[in-house]
């Protein structure tokens, strides 16, 4: 039997979820590269590549070594640099590349969402908004927000990098999150803005459902499209599908 290789760009429980299904596949062996940014990540299934490439050229130069037949991006929907190099390593490999982004979230009866297209619009948009926010956005991502004099709550896996908000508290958790506890969280804080990017899931969407709950507006980035030309699908089973017509 020829052993046919497949490469996961991972970091998401929809990569987790991939590599299972492709796992079980007769015939197939699935290899997920991480990034290494998250302390103690969560470990698919199937071998495990953690650490940087150095850039595109980096890339299609690990995955010549693979002799990868295929490749799925499901990483972050924000990581955006990440997906621009793998469609260039792809492309210079000579591997077929597919994108897997789950659903971003859409309003319902009751929500005061504001739409964003850069982080840094976002900043220059919510002291309009609100004077106490809750700031989702992760941990790389808060610098954005530095050069505001707002009193800042913010949550990410893992300790920030500087700059941050002059007066930020930053609480460190992993989701998923219940609403009950989201809810008990923006009583706690006065919480009178959210700012979160769209990146969809339920892990944390209970946030949203709490907000809109204590009638609060939300302000949300808009997610960049995946790199041009590069074929996308929205779950684990249609990525897996696809991986079967290769």
């Amino acid at each position: 039997m020829v052993m046919r290789r497949v490469v996961i760009l991972g970091g998401t429980a929809e990569a987790r979820v991939l590599a299972e299904l492709v796992a079980a596949e007769p015939g197939v062996e699935v290899t997920t590269s991480l990034a290494g940014r998250t302390p103690e990540p969560r470990l698919p299934a199937g071998q495990v590549r953690i650490g940087g490439f150095g850039g595109p050229e980096g890339l299609a130069g690990w995955l010549r070594e693979q002799r990868a037949d295929a490749v799925v991006d499901a990483t972050h929907p924000f990581a955006e640099a990440i997906s621009r190099h793998a469609a260039l390593a792809a492309d210079a490999a000579g591997v077929p590349l597919l994108a897997l982004r789950r659903p971003g979230w859409s309003p319902g009866e009751g929500d005061r969402w504001h739409w964003a297209d850069t982080l840094a619009a976002a900043a220059a948009l919510l002291p309009a908004l609100g004077h106490r926010p809750f700031l989702t956005v992760g941990r790389q991502d808060l610098a954005a927000f530095a050069g505001l004099p707002l009193s800042c709550l913010a949550r990410s896996i893992a300790p920030p990098p500087p700059p941050l908000p002059a007066h930020c508290r930053v609480l460190l958790d992993r989701g998923p999150f219940t609403l009950d506890a989201e809810r008990a969280l923006l009583r706690r804080h006065g919480i009178d803005v959210l700012v979160t990017k769209d990146s969809g899931g339920p892990a944390t969407a209970a946030k949203l459902t709490a907000a809109r709950e204590a009638a609060l507006p939300v302000l949300i980035v808009r997610r960049p499209p995946p790199p041009p030309g590069v074929p996308a699908v929205a779950s684990p089973a249609a990525a897996a599908q696809w991986l079967r017509t290769r």
